[in-house]
């Protein structure tokens, strides 16, 4: 009995792996990891069909057990080490989400962090632009935000003012940051964030899990990203440890902005990019 792990086929998608679950006929998900060692993974389920015919395999995990318990599987692996985990089936903001973890992970899901209700730079009612390509997006459903769907020059949230795109916040995964750092594609977007007036990127994650990557090397991810924030020193990479400190900041910092930009005289011509 194995479970088996193989890179994502589809390009478009954010998730850079596939796991095949031996549950039945074969569960499989689309999954940000391979394996649950220092952050839950999670894990987009997909038809059976879905399996490449000639998967680019890139572990093979033998297993003890793999058991089907209510809304979750327990999987346990054939070694000492990270041996232990489970597929949980859940809610999260009324839609059905699966996670995998471990006893680890499910002790750090849950930071001691409980977000303020004041609002963001003392704004009624702030209006967020999010780019109609962005998946699961940010809500802000306990924030006095309104959202709405349009097409974005850069970035996944945006600020606009007279109709003109002023500050924006580029959101990525770990798994997302690594590998658009190591194809090139983190550049274009840095370089696109550089020429708007207040631009920031912001990880949902601790900049520690970098030295956890098992699928590249630690050393190599930390050098290209410490070498983007030199070269582009403007926008700043800021790691906020999980989805939902990621959401507060991409709140606060858009906030700021606006209520930064109309004290410059409410005008964009008023908010130039500072060299």
């Amino acid at each position: 009995m194995e479970l088996l792990v193989a890179q994502n086929p589809d390009p478009e998608s954010r998730l850079p792996y596939l796991i095949r679950v031996p549950v039945g006929a074969g569960l499989v998900f689309a999954v940000s990891g391979t394996w649950p060692r220092a952050k839950a993974v999670y894990c987009h389920p997909l038809p059976p069909e879905s399996w490449p015919d000639e998967p680019a395999l890139v572990e093979t995990v033998e297993l003890r057990s793999c058991t089907r318990r209510g809304a979750a599987i327990d999987v346990v692996a054939a070694r000492a080490r990270e041996n232990r985990s489970q597929l949980v089936h859940t809610t999260a903001r009324g839609r059905h989400v699966v996670f995998w973890q471990s006893p680890l992970t499910r002790k750090q899901s849950r930071p001691r962090v409980r977000t303020p209700t004041a609002r963001a730079a003392r704004i009624p009612e702030l209006s967020i632009v999010v780019d109609a390509h962005e998946r699961y997006a940010y809500n802000f459903s306990d924030k006095p935000v309104t959202t709405t769907r349009g097409p974005l020059a850069c970035g996944d949230y945006g600020l606009n003012i007279d109709g003109q795109l002023v500050a924006a916040i580029e959101r990525k995964s770990l798994s997302d940051l690594s590998s658009s750092l190591l194809n090139g594609k983190l550049k274009y977007q840095l370089t696109e964030l550089a020429g708007l007036p207040r631009a920031a990127v912001v990880v949902e994650d601790r900049y520690s899990e970098i030295f956890a990557l098992t699928f590249v090397r630690p050393a190599v991810v930390a050098d290209a990203l410490a070498e983007l924030q030199v070269s582009f020193p403007t926008v700043p990479i800021v790691f906020c440890q999980n989805r939902k400190l990621a959401q507060e900041y991409t709140n606060r910092y858009l906030a700021a902005a606006h209520r930064w930009f109309t004290e410059q005289g409410g005008t964009p011509t008023a908010f130039e990019p500072q060299d």
